[in-house]
């Protein structure tokens, strides 16, 4: 007990040792079941008398934690601290209980049952319900199932989201038991450890087709069943769409399209795959609605929203999958329908800048600007064209311990140690613009803009690149040219832009050609002449006739007899049928010298920049394509395809 004659006055002090008169004891005393029956019934057990003392604090003094002075001594620093504290924290913040203690000694006062799990079998059926996955990420273990109740030993039972989370998954009425300390992990790897060895030997893994199957099955069975009764928890259906993302991850697919429909038209699912849609599955449109409540339970949406769109992310990990993460958008449409776009974030790595593409003359061009102590870097093109991924193969070379390096990015999709990412958040003001004040005043080598979006974000950008600090950003425009044109018209300064202009990397991503089924045909001297008349109409500023020029590609990309082949795609199984695996980039490389930048302050059209940029050297997007078919990385239909705009 404190002494008041010689301890300071202060009303929140409290001293373990001295408050309890002895050190903290690690365990507490109980009596716990002995096997699963005698657990179940003391889980019955209403005898009220179970439950002597009617506060915590008295509970602890009868099972000789703490002393009654403690007690009075813990309750009089309650009144003063500010927020309030719960009791049994301000016990264990000063020493006198252990969490472990505090738990056990919280459960027995509130009616929990306590177990050694040492000394208890769990059953297989009860198993069976959570998975192995989830119970080990978790720190959980079933215990038994009775009727419709699955009692579950957990670290802590009054957390609530795992306890609605295990209710979910299992789908029955939950009881937790907390274990005791100590016990649980060992218990969850021997019990979990038996059981996937028998599965692993006996049960077959289900596909996506037959857990389809199924459902077909069950719609066939039941026609007249309403979907507006069918259960987003329904068992199969909880499998499938954890089955359907993970089918996903495994074929490279960037989004995940769920299209609904009114009967008789069934739920299409498809996959983009290299930039192409693919269709993946169906489903009876009785599931239409459920298949979209079971999305949105695992991005924390609002399931009875419906007329208006929802946007959230879902950490699959959490589901027993990989440790991917997907954005989701819910899109209202029509007949009170909606539809859900998934996209795949998680798991992307940053490439190495010569793993992405780029032509020699290419890599050794921003390589040049990169080397700058300050300036700007912008990458152009499209949406879905890989700027993100361009910029952070840039960014890979350039993070060293050296550099600071700051990041704003809208969504963060790639991920790097090394970097300072920050995830805008408009809805607070938290934007580009804010971002790259803030930024300026963190003492930054580099910094990475997500997109330039408005004159505010750039005139900054501007500014910090004239500073002293590189500075790269991305644009949503056609092509290098035409960034600059942009720039200008919402605003900039023409001189100050043109001073602080390094490069402008124009791209497309086109897809890469299967190598185990692709097909070559040589190329006779008239269509390798056509093809020199495609690539000079696209735009060169060098003194090449279509003879010079194939007698240049004959050297550089022909066989031992100077032979050169047109490349196009088949389809085997490695490609699944496509004639492609993987995407490939094209691109354009306009280099900010003396010539471009009079004519960025001059406010030149792009065709006159254009001009110059090709008297510079730079090679359009067709011009690089032609040169990669040529190779046999692509065929010309998606050079042309890509390179139209």
């Amino acid at each position: 007990m404190l002494d008041a004659d010689t301890r300071p006055q202060d009303p929140t002090a409290l001293d373990a040792t001295a408050a309890s008169g002895h050190e903290p004891p690690a365990e507490v005393a109980v009596t716990m079941p002995g096997s699963l029956d005698g657990l179940w019934d003391h889980l019955h057990d209403h005898d009220p008398s179970t439950r002597r003392a009617p506060h915590l604090g008295e509970a602890l003094v009868q099972r000789g934690l703490i002393t009654p002075e403690t007690l009075a001594r813990a309750l009089r620093a309650q009144t003063h601290t500010r927020p309030h504290r719960l009791l049994g924290q301000l016990l264990v913040d000063a020493g006198v209980l252990t969490p472990a203690a505090l738990n056990i000694v919280l459960a027995r006062w509130l009616g929990v049952p306590v177990v050694d799990l040492r000394r208890l079998a769990p059953q297989p059926e009860a198993l069976a319900r959570i998975p192995a996955a989830e119970a080990e990420r978790e720190g959980v273990l079933p215990l038994m199932l009775r009727d419709d109740t699955l009692v579950v030993a957990v670290p802590d039972p009054w957390d609530t989201r795992l306890l609605d989370e295990l209710r979910f998954i299992s789908q029955l009425s939950v009881q937790p038991v907390i274990a005791l300390p100590g016990t649980l992990a060992a218990a969850v790897a021997r019990a979990y450890g038996g059981l996937q060895a028998v599965r692993a030997s006996s049960v077959p893994a289900r596909s996506l087709g037959d857990l389809a199957a199924e459902l077909s099955q069950a719609a066939k069975a039941d026609p007249d069943l309403d979907a507006a009764v069918v259960s987003e928890t329904d068992n199969t259906l909880v499998r499938l769409v954890n089955r359907l993302i993970a089918d996903a991850v495994e074929r490279r697919a960037s989004d995940i399209h769920i299209e609904t429909a009114e009967p008789p038209r069934a739920v299409r699912i498809r996959l983009r795959i290299d930039g192409e849609l693919v269709r993946h599955l169906e489903l009876p449109a009785r599931y239409r609605f459920a298949l979209v409540a079971r999305l949105k339970i695992m991005a924390d949406l609002d399931i009875s929203e419906h007329r208006k769109p929802q946007d959230g992310k879902i950490d699959f990990a959490r589901f027993g999958g990989a440790r991917v993460e997907l954005r989701m958008v819910t899109v209202p449409t029509a007949h009170g329908l909606e539809d859900v776009v998934l996209r795949l974030l998680s798991g992307l790595k940053p490439m190495p800048l010569d793993a992405i593409g780029l032509a020699e003359r290419n890599l050794s061009g921003l390589r040049g600007v990169m080397a700058k102590p300050y300036g700007l870097i912008l990458i152009c093109g499209p949406t879905g064209s890989g700027k993100t991924t361009t910029l952070h193969s840039v960014m890979r070379e350039l993070n060293t311990d050296q550099r600071k390096i700051w990041t704003a990015e809208d969504p963060v999709e790639i991920t790097q140690d090394g970097l300072r990412q920050v995830q805008m958040n408009t809805r607070i003001g938290w934007t580009f613009a804010a971002a790259m004040r803030t930024f300026l005043r963190a003492d930054p080598d580099v910094i990475m803009i997500g997109e330039m979006r408005d004159e505010e974000t750039a005139r900054i950008a501007v500014e910090a690149s004239l500073t002293g600090h590189l500075v790269m950003s991305t644009l949503h425009t056609n092509s290098a040219p035409e960034s600059i044109t942009r720039l200008l018209e919402i605003g900039l300064d023409p001189f100050t832009f043109s001073d602080s202009l390094l490069a402008i990397l124009a791209q497309r991503l086109v897809r890469r050609l299967c190598t185990a089924c692709r097909e070559r045909k040589l190329l006779d001297e008239a269509g390798a002449l056509d093809l020199a008349r495609q690539y000079l109409a696209s735009g060169s500023a060098r003194a090449l006739d279509e003879a010079a020029l194939v007698g240049h590609w004959r050297r550089r990309f022909g066989d031992a007899q100077g032979g050169l082949y047109r490349y196009r795609h088949r389809g085997c199984a490695q490609c699944d049928g496509s004639g492609y695996h993987g995407r490939l980039g094209l691109h354009e490389l306009m280099l900010a010298d003396d010539a471009v930048r009079e004519l960025v302050r001059h406010r030149a059209p792009a065709a006159q920049m254009q001009a110059a940029a090709l008297a510079g050297g730079m090679t359009t997007l067709r011009q690089d394509g032609i040169e990669k078919m040529l190779a046999g990385l692509t065929d010309l239909a998606e050079v042309v395809a890509a390179s139209n705009g």
